[in-house]
């Protein structure tokens, strides 16, 4: 599927190294892809990632970057470019969460929050962005959160970046239509991972916590699942703009 001229058949993952990040990048390597495995500062995991692409077919690089500054972006999405000379497809991923009430949240954590959740964000289109639109089209697509769409109380830092990430999209969206670059979000559910942190419940309280959270299902979406899916939409020929929420959850 990936070698195929008609299809996109090279992509990088940003926070490729994190718990969806790595599912990603599998389930583009199980379809055959050219995956860039991209990390901050955790590259032990992402080289485990990048053999799992190997193992289930594709193939992999690891690529560091800080993506709170452009120029490490911009040599990344080099490097990428060096390796495969083409970027069909840009999955933003990378994220950082933050617990903290709107009156008790620091300056600094509102920052760094900011930082990485959206300006990392925009960096990294910008950079993919004047690739795809002179090599006649592409597709992105950005990590979101439903916390974007209807809030979540002690993690107002958290919430506002995401949210901004759907102005950024939408606003991409319309630039780029003209040159097939295709932008899109997903909101991916709820996932035990490092992001989630001591906000994901245990086991037993999942279905007091879940009545809570408007889990109409009553239960959460596995990220393999929720791969699957994202690998799909960010496929679709013909959409744009768009925000998917990949959950049960509803507003």
């Amino acid at each position: 599927m990936g070698n195929k001229a008609s299809v996109p058949s090279s992509v990088l993952i940003t926070g490729g190294s994190g718990v969806i990040g790595r599912a990603l990048c599998v389930e583009f390597g199980r379809a055959g892809w050219n995956v860039g495995v991209h990390y901050r500062t955790r590259r032990e995991e992402a080289e485990c990632a990048a053999a799992e692409v190997v193992e289930s077919g594709g193939t992999a690089c690891c690529l560091q970057a800080d993506i709170r500054e452009a120029k490490p972006v911009q040599a990344m999405v080099d490097a990428f470019l060096s390796r495969w000379g083409r970027l069909d497809m840009l999955i933003c991923n990378a994220g950082q969460a933050a617990s903290g009430l709107v009156v008790k949240t620091s300056g600094e954590q509102w920052r760094s929050t900011i930082e990485t959740n959206l300006t990392g964000t925009c960096h990294c289109l910008r950079a993919a962005g004047h690739v795809m639109v002179g090599q006649g089209g592409g597709s992105v697509l950005v990590i979101a959160s439903f916390s974007a769409l209807q809030g979540t109380t002690g993690q107002a830092a958290y919430a506002a970046a995401k949210a901004g990430l759907l102005g950024l999209v939408k606003s991409a969206a319309r630039e780029w239509g003209a040159d097939n670059v295709r932008v899109n979000a997903v909101c991916p559910g709820w996932h035990r991972s490092d992001l989630a942190g001591s906000a994901m419940p245990a086991e037993s309280e999942f279905t007091e916590t879940m009545g809570v959270h408007q889990h109409v299902l009553g239960r959460l979406t596995d990220v393999e699942s929720v791969a699957r899916s994202i690998h799909h939409l960010a496929l679709l020929p013909g959409a744009s703009g768009q925000i998917w929420n990949l959950d049960s959850r509803i507003l």
